[in-house]
């Protein structure tokens, strides 16, 4: 949770400042210009309404919960867009206080700047301040927030396993460009030059261990996790069962005796918290006993990247135990478990359809008493397509953001796609960062101590 706390009208002084870092991505301006009703036209510069539509929701927020914070009101906005507004780049958006006034109006500049310095918009913005100290209680839900924490650590060294592609060669840099890895390259050395040289991309300062071929690559890549000579693993441009029956060979060294399964961390615009969402690319139609150790590594996951205390859903179709419906047997089933403390750290509860684990509204008409509906944190998926199918249509969809990791192994292993933002990759980059940070700190995240 995050606890945001307001300046009052008398506490405020002329020249007072705030100022906050936001990333537009393509399917964010496509959504502002379908609410314009133009849905075939992504807004670029002035011309569009939508882009004066969007740095004025960006910087309003920033007086709601920043500027003077909580309690505020915004009584006018003027925007003047100067440039076109840039995608998948930090704009860092910027509030100053001009004048003060009698009857409690606060007169407020703002400005978005792009990583260069250009000005992208500017912005007038009466506000009538709150005369009473007031604080909110937010849960955590853009993903940005996940790479600010990563600030006060150091970058993570990374063994990158068979970057043979322009695209997996720029997702690590991007990582890398953001502080978040110092990457290993494990590959063909003249075949990631030669790709490297083709895509423009400078990889003189990683370091690099030849390899014979994909196979050769995981197993070198885990291998040097195993030793602790990386501290995380990112999938080049093998396939997935490759570079995981590496991480799973004995001679590794990084299995713990639990199950690896993915967990994807998702920020949806409309609703009000992240959550996780499991198992969405690994296991295909987990029994009971499989169900348990995802739920115990959605736990760790969801702990690591900051949810205190997870509360579990376990998804089935309906709300009702029935006997002819395996989803939701097991999910009475593990809730059972957490009750028995064979499942620890988090609250469990199940089975569960998915408008009552999300919606408190939906499980009081469905008279539903239990601490999860409602405030789902994970969302445990009967099976993979169930699961599948709900992450893409977030992400592609509903404009999502993401992160994703397989987690149950020593190390965070970073699952990269052809069909991901750069944003998700930087998003899961960081959720590894934090995660084995998470680890160090505290091993009963990945280990934690249960009934049995």
């Amino acid at each position: 949770m995050q606890t945001l706390v307001n300046k009052t009208f008398d506490e405020i002084a002329q020249g007072d400042t705030v100022s906050a870092q936001r990333t537009l991505q393509a399917r964010d301006l496509r959504a502002w210009a379908a609410a314009f009703g133009d849905p075939d036209r992504v807004p670029g510069s002035g011309e569009h309404p939508a882009a004066a539509g969007i740095i004025t929701a960006i910087l309003t927020g920033l007086v709601g919960s920043a500027l003077p914070g909580p309690g505020s009101s915004v009584c006018a906005a003027s925007v003047q867009i100067k440039a076109a507004l840039p995608i998948d780049t930090a704009l860092t958006v910027r509030l100053l206080v001009r004048e003060k006034r009698d009857n409690g109006i606060v007169l407020l500049d703002g400005q978005c700047t792009d990583p260069a310095g250009q000005v992208i918009a500017t912005a007038t913005i009466e506000v009538l301040a709150p005369t009473t100290r007031q604080q909110r209680q937010t849960a955590e839900h853009r993903l940005e927030r996940l790479i600010e924490r990563c600030q006060g650590l150091k970058p993570m060294l990374t063994g990158v396993a068979h970057p043979c592609s322009a695209d997996a060669l720029a997702g690590a840099a991007e990582a890398a460009a953001a502080g978040l890895i110092v990457p290993v390259l494990f590959g063909p050395e003249a075949e990631i030059r030669r790709i490297a040289d083709q895509a423009g991309l400078d990889i003189s300062q990683y370091h690099r261990v030849n390899s014979d071929g994909a196979e050769d690559s995981a197993q070198k890549a885990a291998a040097a996790a195993g030793a602790g000579a990386v501290a995380a693993l990112m999938k080049g441009s093998l396939h997935t069962d490759v570079l995981l029956h590496a991480v799973m060979q004995k001679e590794a060294g990084l299995r713990t005796g639990r199950l690896l399964s993915h967990c994807a961390m998702v920020s949806v615009p409309t609703y009000a918290r992240r959550f996780v969402v499991t198992d969405v690319a690994l296991n295909i139609a987990p029994d009971t006993d499989q169900k348990r150790d995802i739920c115990q590594n959605a736990i760790g996951f969801a702990r690591a990247l900051g949810i205190a205390v997870p509360k579990v859903a376990v998804l089935a179709a309906v709300e009702m135990v029935r006997t002819k419906m395996p989803a939701s047997l097991d999910g009475a089933i593990l809730a059972k478990m957490a009750d028995r403390r064979q499942i620890v750290g988090g609250i469990v509860d199940g089975p569960l359809d998915l408008d009552a684990a999300v919606d408190l509204e939906a499980a009081r008409i469905k008279h539903i008493d239990s601490p999860v509906a409602g405030l789902a944190d994970v969302l445990l998926v009967p099976n993979i397509e169930a699961g599948n199918m709900v992450y893409k249509n977030l992400a592609f969809m509903a404009d999502a953001q993401t992160a994703g990791l397989v987690v149950g192994a020593r190390v965070p292993v970073i699952l990269t796609s052809r069909a991901d933002t750069a944003a998700a990759r930087r998003f899961s980059a960081a959720a590894a960062v934090l995660y084995a940070d998470a680890v160090a700190r505290d091993p009963g995240i990945l280990n934690p101590e249960t009934a049995e």
